[in-house]
């Protein structure tokens, strides 16, 4: 073959695979070229699809509409939770503080993206990458936390039972104040030269930069992934692992006391009230599993680049980082779907949102039990 021919090559290959020789930092403008590892420069057009436009618009799409549906939903359920008395509770000023954390996280984080993702590059300037990284970061440790102590909540009013020590508003707020305080504190060290933010995957987004080698960088991400994942995951593992064996005891002993009765079934006050501290129970596990799926394929995008790098691809990445921001999409969903009280409550606020019938009176009322003050009547 000719060197021609040779040279022609590329041109030939282009057209039926879309792409060229170029790589993802070759649209990015010269200020922001002193955070990208040089690992991104390595990666061509032709062996990583992320340059092609088509890749951009689905990404700027998707996080576009799950930013609009993330600030509809957690939007409502902060309006009916904060202005519906009978869940202006210490046990629900955790799920607003939860809906609150996504609410913010789509607001700053979907605009930026959806700019980016029009301009094929992150075009904000360095700071604004800064920014974006650590907000993304703080939020989403504000939410594992928030989780963190809902399940922790659980597992006081359900395992501890006449023991327990019912939390207060003072308290509940107090605790909101530390998760936030904990989250900064976090968040804002690679502000100050440990880790840094940086543009990642095909560019339209910021994060913790996991592909420098040196230890200082990589030690910030391991030892950030034990208190962010690790420590809240099995804490919460803790928390239901008690809580299910509490509820399958309860549910065993009330089926020997309604034998030795000889009846089909006890159906007390305190069994209802039980009832629905499991079925809260149930949204909190549901909510924090979605969290986990979510956030653990991010996490392992993390540990490859500080372990191997070269095995990351752009697209791969940015799908990453998009699936992580999709979880501030569920929670709202799941609280409207499983949470009676509260969607009773959006009901009498929101009707044309609710599809089907909300359970009775009777059935809300048992709701209660899910709250510190009912757990307080139990006691």
């Amino acid at each position: 073959m000719s060197t021609t021919s040779l040279m022609m090559l590329p041109q030939m290959a282009a057209p039926w695979q879309g792409m060229s020789n170029e790589t993802v930092v070759d649209k990015v403008p010269p200020e922001m070229l002193y955070l990208v590892d040089a690992h991104c420069y390595c990666i061509p057009q032709v062996s990583v699809p992320s340059l092609n436009p088509l890749w951009h618009g689905i990404l700027g799409f998707m996080i576009g509409v799950l930013g609009f549906v993330s600030w509809m939903g957690n939007g409502v359920v902060i309006y009916v939770f904060s202005t519906t008395k009978s869940l202006r509770t210490p046990s629900n000023l955790l799920v607003v503080n939860l809906a609150f954390s996504d609410f913010l996280m789509m607001v700053i984080m979907s605009p930026p993206m959806v700019v980016n993702c029009y301009y094929e590059t992150w075009v904000l300037g360095p700071l604004m990458c800064e920014i974006y990284g650590m907000c993304g970061s703080l939020f989403g440790c504000a939410s594992i936390w928030t989780m963190t102590l809902i399940a922790l909540d659980r597992y006081n009013v359900i395992v501890k039972g006449l023991a327990a020590k019912p939390m207060t508003i003072k308290t509940a707020l107090f605790r909101i104040v530390g998760v936030w305080a904990f989250s900064l504190a976090w968040t804002i060290m690679p502000m100050f030269g440990w880790n840094r933010y940086v543009p990642e995957g095909n560019m339209t987004a910021c994060g913790t930069d996991y592909l420098t080698k040196d230890w200082v960088s990589r030690s910030y991400i391991l030892i950030y992934s034990v208190f962010v994942y690790y420590l809240p995951l099995f804490t919460i593992i803790y928390s239901y692992w008690f809580i299910v064996q509490a509820v399958a005891a309860h549910e065993r002993q009330m089926r020997e006391q309604a034998k030795k009765m000889n009846v089909a079934s006890l159906r007390s006050a305190e069994q209802s009230n039980t009832s629905a501290e499991c079925k809260l129970a149930k949204v909190a596990l549901m909510t924090i599993s979605l969290w986990f799926f979510a956030w653990t394929p991010y996490l392992v995008i993390n540990y490859m680049g500080v372990l191997e790098g070269a095995k990351i691809s752009p697209l791969a990445t940015i799908w990453g980082s998009l699936f992580a921001k999709a979880n501030a999409v569920y929670n709202p969903i799941v609280y409207g779907i499983s949470h009676p009280k509260y969607r009773a409550a959006l009901k009498e606020k929101l009707p044309f949102l609710v599809c089907g019938e909300t359970e009775s009176e009777t059935a809300s009322q048992a709701t209660n039990a899910t709250t510190t003050d009912s757990a307080a009547e139990k006691a």
